[in-house]
């Protein structure tokens, strides 16, 4: 099997779309760390007790060398209107993430410090418990710091066939 083959049969599964997101710990004591969100379709829940989630991250990315250092992060789950900040963290060779969470609105998570995107359909907040080497991908799985629903409409944006897609 080639990893063409691969990648054209697991496109076949649909995924709901999430921003994962941490603070960079500050240079010094005077400031705030740089905030850096990636788009992800490979996260799950894990457990309900206790409440464990699971992202998975390409080895050596910069979420997954940051959060080999933080323990904390946060999710927000994409509603189907956010398909451009989808496609704004997911950008190869993109700017900065400072850069990127400029016009985005969002709020620093109480727990966490991370940016949680304003009109999510869910946001969660998280602490590393474990991390796993899994060939190219680190899955870091996280404990549930706190979950909440911004929203109490919308429908969910959705990956399938190598595109952001509507459900229904």
């Amino acid at each position: 099997m080639s990893n063409d083959e691969f990648r054209a049969a697991l496109a076949r599964l649909a995924a709901g779309v999430v921003l994962v997101t941490a603070e960079e710990p500050p240079l010094d004591e005077h400031g705030r760390g740089e905030d850096v969100g990636m788009t992800a379709t490979s996260f799950v829940s894990v457990s309900l007790d206790p409440p464990l989630v699971m992202v998975s991250l390409r080895n050596d990315s910069r979420m997954d060398d940051l959060l080999a250092e933080q323990p904390l992060w946060a999710v927000s789950v994409l509603a189907e209107g956010q398909r451009q900040i989808a496609a704004r963290f997911a950008m190869k060779g993109r700017i900065s993430d400072r850069l990127l969470f400029e016009e985005i609105a969002y709020l620093r998570g109480g727990m966490t410090g991370a940016p949680l995107i304003g009109g999510a359909l869910a946001t969660l907040e998280c602490r590393t418990e474990q991390r796993v080497r899994a060939g190219d991908h680190t899955l870091v799985i996280g404990r549930v710091l706190t979950a909440s629903l911004p929203r109490t409409d919308g429908e969910p944006l959705a990956y399938f066939k190598g595109n952001y897609r509507r459900l229904g």
